[in-house]
């Protein structure tokens, strides 16, 4: 603890000459407030928030020099107006902050330091069927250019989406998945939704991205599977009618011309696999080593 604080009177002389006391509380709290600090630039940056707090800038830099002038009826206006303009903000920013947030408590801090965590988090997500059923399909689809749309469900419900189309609640198969996009048939308008190993909905409306970054050259299909992607943790799966390239939307991100390994990578991915060993069942290791050994004989 002595070498910190010699350190700091020795790079930043200032806080030796007046004397502040440095503790190990004062060092933690440098860090948080960097990391903090750090975490809602990249928070601003990646949002729509970034052209907004230019605004925002610009207006602090009118309000300094109203200040700094003594503009009274100007700085009336400007006191009776703050808590105004904060609601607004805050109006502005909901999707932003909301998604925050849910990132937030995705990544879970106090679990993860101290353990547990809720066994939703640890299940497999869906088995490898669906994995290659999904992928059968997907290519299939590609190289016949048949348009197609498949949202994959991680830990953020889509009811919500669910609700704006057809109810199925069908197993995956690669059949199914291409006879639900085949051209004129009454299914094959929007988005499949998947959750584990069930088509839970078909025909649903999905949310279309306003990221300015986009291509133009992006259809509608493209765009909504990049919007839901912004406002949930899944992952969605688009064919293009026009190219026949696959693709994948996933945290707001499109990946164009996506080949099968990609396709697989990510998928099992989503799986969420967890060794039985690491879920903290007693005896299940045992077990299967024991029914494999029986297996064998």
């Amino acid at each position: 603890m002595q070498t910190i604080k010699m350190w700091f009177i020795q790079y930043i002389p200032g806080l030796y000459m007046f004397r502040i006391p440095i503790g190990i509380i004062d060092i933690i709290e440098i860090i948080l407030l960097s990391f903090l600090v750090y975490t809602i630039l990249i928070w601003i940056k990646n949002t729509r928030a970034w052209t907004l707090l230019k605004g925002i800038i610009f207006l602090g830099f009118f309000v300094a020099l109203v200040y700094l002038f003594h503009m009274d009826t100007l700085i009336f206006i400007i006191n009776k107006g703050l808590n105004i303009a904060i609601i607004t903000a805050i109006i502005i920013f909901q999707p932003e902050l909301r998604k925050a947030l849910e990132i937030l408590g995705e990544k879970m801090f106090l679990v993860n330091i101290f353990g547990g965590g809720n066994e939703k988090d640890v299940e497999q997500r869906c088995s490898d069927k669906t994995v290659n059923e999904v992928i059968r399909a997907t290519l299939e689809m590609a190289k016949a250019r048949t348009g197609a749309l498949i949202v994959l469900e991680q830990n953020e419900t889509l009811e919500e989406y669910e609700r704006t189309g057809i109810d199925l609640d069908a197993i995956v198969t690669s059949q199914l998945l291409i006879n639900i996009f085949e051209h004129n048939t009454p299914l094959h308008d929007g988005a499949v939704i998947i959750k584990g190993d069930k088509i839970r909905s078909a025909t649903c409306y999905l949310p279309l991205s306003e990221n300015l970054s986009l291509s133009k050259a992006l259809g509608t299909r493209h765009r909504a599977g990049v919007g839901i992607s912004e406002v949930t943790d899944s992952v969605t799966i688009i064919v293009s009618e026009e190219t026949g390239r696959v693709s994948i939307a996933q945290r707001g991100r499109l990946r164009h011309n996506v080949k099968k390994e990609e396709l697989r990578a990510c998928l099992v991915a989503l799986q969420n696999k967890v060794p039985a060993a690491k879920k903290g069942i007693p005896g299940v290791g045992i077990l299967r080593k024991k029914g494999k050994e029986t297996d064998e004989a």
